[in-house]
């Protein structure tokens, strides 16, 4: 096994889950306002992609518009200009491309890219997020998923560019009900390990401490970052048993 890329850029500052996101200011979560907010604490950014109907990769974290736009349906139903023009609720924000969101970051700080997935073998998604992070040489920017396979294939379509797995004890939100109770027990035992590689860890922290993450992070040596992180017990959870916290609601 080749050597693994050194991530200590990546821990050694907290991370914005979604941008640093406030509702209350007008900061929509995944929104380039959040990220520019993000940027001016010196933050880490988390964000999440979906696919639009035409294959482009958009800054979004649910599958559907309803929560956090005045639209409804899915997101892959629409084109990416279409989802571009789609005003974000509470801000002057609309659903920006992954492209934008990299452009508006500049490198300036670490980013983490989550592909969202239909655990349905789907790569569409991560080939695009993979073809446009491509372009980008040299900037401090990782993949992560929940996926396994998409770990897996990044390996492959981005071999430069660190990859996580995300992960927790159970599995018991309605994204997981396609997965059997096998499934579920494979993905929080990490048994997909010998396929994914991932070079790091991102674990609920409300899970923490777990066999299968400190043993990665301490015999293996993968920075292992807790998620996501909302209280001061959440805090010195992560603080004790992860190299890095990925938080929101308060400001570090």
């Amino acid at each position: 096994m080749s050597a693994r890329p050194s991530l200590d850029w990546l821990v050694a500052r907290p991370i914005a889950h979604r941008g640093l996101h406030d509702l209350a200011a007008g900061l929509v979560e995944n929104s380039i306002s959040a990220a520019d907010a993000a940027i001016a604490g010196t933050f880490g950014i988390e964000c999440d992609i979906q696919l639009s109907a035409d294959g482009e990769a958009m800054v979004f974290h649910d599958f559907v518009l309803d929560r956090l736009t005045a639209e409804t349906g899915n997101v892959n139903a629409r084109t990416a200009k279409a989802l571009a023009a789609i005003s974000l609720k509470g801000s002057s924000d609309r659903i920006p491309t992954l492209d934008a969101f990299l452009d508006r970051i500049a490198g300036r700080v670490p980013l983490v890219i989550e592909v969202k997935s239909g655990f349905d073998g789907d790569l569409a998604l991560t080939r695009r997020a993979a073809e446009i992070v491509a372009r980008r040489s040299g900037q401090p920017i990782v993949f992560k998923s929940f996926d396994p396979t998409i770990v897996t294939a990044l390996r492959e379509l981005a071999p430069a560019i660190p990859r996580g797995i995300v992960a927790m004890n159970e599995y018991a939100y309605s994204d997981y009900d396609r997965l059997d109770a096998h499934q579920k027990h494979a993905l929080a035992n990490l048994l997909h390990f010998e396929e994914s590689r991932p070079d790091f860890l991102s674990w609920k922290v409300a899970d923490l401490p777990s066999a299968a993450p400190f043993l990665c992070n301490k015999a293996l040596g993968l920075p292992l970052m807790s998620w996501t992180v909302r209280t001061p017990e959440d805090r010195e959870t992560a603080r004790i048993h992860a190299d890095q916290m990925v938080f929101e609601g308060f400001r570090p």
